[in-house]
């Protein structure tokens, strides 16, 4: 055996599990297909028939983002983190675990400022067109137009995230060439 090479049963003591991958994996396209759909609405004209299909979806999936998120946090504490083969330095540990904690802060904001506009407004709450979630807060103009204001700079913040988190792939792959990709890949 090469010592590139690792026995099976060491390969994965690297890597997250296939669930925290897999959830990982799926996050990130519902999320990503969320905001493209949400700056795609964002510039049709308000009431039309496609602005509030692409809503509905948007709405839809941010909403499973917030379920899935739960998921993820119960996964995480209770399979926690793979080792590096190579530690990180206490630079970058520091910066990964800000970014995922500000990441993870932002998988929960969003879907939560959404709803506040989006219940307190009086819109609809579908999920896929199966069911709508309650209405737990009164409708409010206040209240919604504070929820959208939340909403719409969480937005930004949550893409520029996004920007930094695949910036800081392309990193650790083609400049520090280390495994961080690979413990997440697929």
């Amino acid at each position: 055996m090469s010592a590139t090479t690792l026995p099976a049963s060491d390969a994965g003591r690297y890597s997250y599990t296939g669930l925290q991958r897999g959830l990982h994996w799926l996050m990130a396209a519902i999320i990503l297909a969320a905001f493209a759909l949400g700056v795609w609405s964002a510039y049709l004209v308000v009431g039309t028939p496609l602005r509030r299909a692409l809503l509905d979806i948007h709405k839809s999936l941010g909403m499973t983002a917030l379920v899935l998120l739960a998921l993820r946090v119960a996964c995480r504490l209770a399979l926690g983190e793979p080792p590096y083969r190579k530690p990180l330095d206490t630079l970058s540990r520091i910066g990964a675990h800000m970014a995922h904690g500000a990441l993870y802060l932002m998988m929960l904001y969003m879907p939560l400022s959404g709803y506040l506009f989006s219940a307190s407004g009086g819109y609809s709450l579908p999920w896929f067109g199966l069911f709508s979630w309650p209405r737990l807060l009164p409708r409010d103009k206040m209240t919604a137009d504070f929820g959208e204001t939340l909403h719409h700079w969480g937005a930004w913040i949550i893409g520029g995230l996004l920007v930094l988190h695949g910036l800081a792939v392309v990193w650790h792959v083609f400049v520090k060439k280390d495994e961080v990709l690979s413990r997440m890949a697929p």
